[in-house]
């Protein structure tokens, strides 16, 4: 029975597949939440869920409502925090009841990658040896609901449908900053600092959404089947100013390292055969020399930028870190109980750096302390996985909109390097990064059925809709 129903869940995929192309194509008007129909005045599921997914991805941005809630040192007070938690109940509302709708589909998902679902259930698991144990439970929580959104985007929307619920809604909170730019300047600026921060808490926040704003533009660019190209390059533009204004080093790295990707994707799915070993050869041979380029040249280079050599403290912070790892290697503190006023591990790295870092500043040194090398390694799993199937589905079926997702996926892993973006709750830039892993792994085995599907059709006119 259940593989009678995995081939059905293919099925209705593939058939989707081509009814979203049809629906491209014709440009079929279906934003109206309230349809009339022979019976009356219904409601348009479809779109209640295309809007309740950008509405949820916008709460989980972090945009606006941090800043308006901030005091005037830009700090977040325990009720702004409260309030903010209370603003997260709409989007575990919407994917629950999208869940609910289609629990058959939510079933499949989590058979077809379980490593997920494991690595979802550690935080609860931690809290037997947590350091923390109420902090780890209610971040455990959050982090449940985080992941069963990324599950309702993952099974109700293509990669094609997701990019536009992104583009859309990135869009919205790029724009406004820059508007904030111009309307308030004092107000889009970090309190003491000249780096813009938008619409945002922190420069770094605007930084890393403007890094995802130009690699969604660039791929609705690219495509010309969406009929975009004219609002992407007004987008790549604010991308752009919001970038640069924002100072973020990390952003800008990650910037680079997506076209990078962009290029390396592309010539992946283009070539055959050795052609293509030869590429991912030559693709690892030059990200090795970046990374010795940087270990060797990147002191002289921040110097010679102006910046800080030690990455804003980073460097340092890093090695009283490994230290405190080491002492709890196979588990860990528990989920995300390291980094607080209770554990007395935390106060020693405090008074030792002189400031008291919210993170490690690194994604795989946060998941070291939370789960130790046990948990580390089942993550590190699921990243090869999750990788290894996006690049084979942007080889076999490109025109489903692949590129864009598998490029934030490596893009996210590079972030990491210095920032801790990875098993994050209430955050979009780690629901994005969960949703696609359950893509890869729940349309893996359709393109592995049928490797062909059709070519969309490009389309006149600049309106785009989502269809059912």
């Amino acid at each position: 029975m259940e593989y009678r129903v995995d081939v059905e869940l293919d099925a209705d995929v593939q058939r989707s597949s081509k009814s979203i192309l049809a629906c491209q194509a014709s440009g079929l008007p279906l934003m109206k939440v309230f349809q009339r129909k022979a019976s009356g005045l219904g409601v348009d599921w479809r779109v209640l869920e295309c809007w309740g997914a950008g509405i949820s991805l916008f709460l989980q941005t972090g945009a606006l409502f941090p800043l308006l809630l901030a005091d005037a040192d830009g700090a977040l007070g325990d009720p702004a925090k409260a309030k903010l938690r209370l603003m997260c109940l709409p989007a575990y509302i919407f994917a629950s009841l999208i869940l609910i709708r289609n629990s058959r589909q939510f079933s499949i998902a989590i058979r077809r990658n379980l490593l997920l679902p494991v690595i979802l259930f550690l935080p609860f698991l931690s809290v037997l040896w947590s350091v923390g144990p109420s902090t780890t439970l209610r971040r455990a929580i959050g982090l449940l609901f985080t992941v069963l959104l990324a599950y309702a985007l993952a099974i109700r929307f293509t990669p094609r449908q997701l990019l536009l619920i992104v583009f859309a809604t990135l869009g919205v909170c790029i724009l406004l900053s820059v508007a904030m730019l111009a309307v308030s300047p004092a107000l889009a600026h970090t309190p003491g600092d000249r780096a813009m921060r938008g619409i945002f808490i922190n420069k770094n926040s605007l930084g890393w959404y403007a890094c995802l704003m130009l690699l969604v533009a660039t791929t609705v660019f690219l495509d010309g089947t969406l009929g975009l190209r004219r609002v992407a390059s007004v987008l790549l533009l604010a991308g752009a100013i919001c970038l640069a204004g924002s100072g973020s080093m990390t952003a800008m790295i990650a910037t680079g390292s997506a076209y990078f990707l962009i290029a390396f994707y592309i010539l992946l799915q283009r070539t055959r055969g050795i052609s293509r070993v030869v590429i991912v050869l030559i693709s690892i041979q030059v990200s090795a020399g970046a990374l010795v380029m940087l270990h060797e040249f990147l002191v002289p280079l921040l110097e010679a930028l102006g910046k800080d050599a030690t990455l804003t403290g980073r460097v340092p912070l890093w090695e009283l870190v490994d230290l405190q790892i080491a002492d709890r290697l196979l588990l860990g503190y528990g989920y995300q109980s390291f980094w607080t006023d209770a554990n007395p591990s935390a106060w020693a790295i405090w008074s030792e750096i002189r400031w008291q870092a919210p993170h490690a500043h690194n994604g795989f040194r946060d998941t070291m302390l939370s789960f130790g090398l046990s948990g580390t390694i089942l993550f590190i799993m699921l990243l090869v996985r999750a990788v290894y199937q996006g690049a084979v589905l942007q080889c076999h079926d490109p025109h489903f909109g692949w590129l864009w997702i598998n490029v934030y996926t490596v893009v996210l892993l590079v972030m990491n390097l210095t920032e801790s973006l990875f098993l994050i709750q209430n955050d979009a830039i780690f629901i994005l990064f969960a949703t696609g892993v359950i893509m890869f792994s729940l349309h893996a085995p359709v393109v592995s059925v049928s490797p062909d599907l059709p070519k969309p059709v490009p389309m006149r006119g600049q309106t785009v809709e989502l269809p059912a």
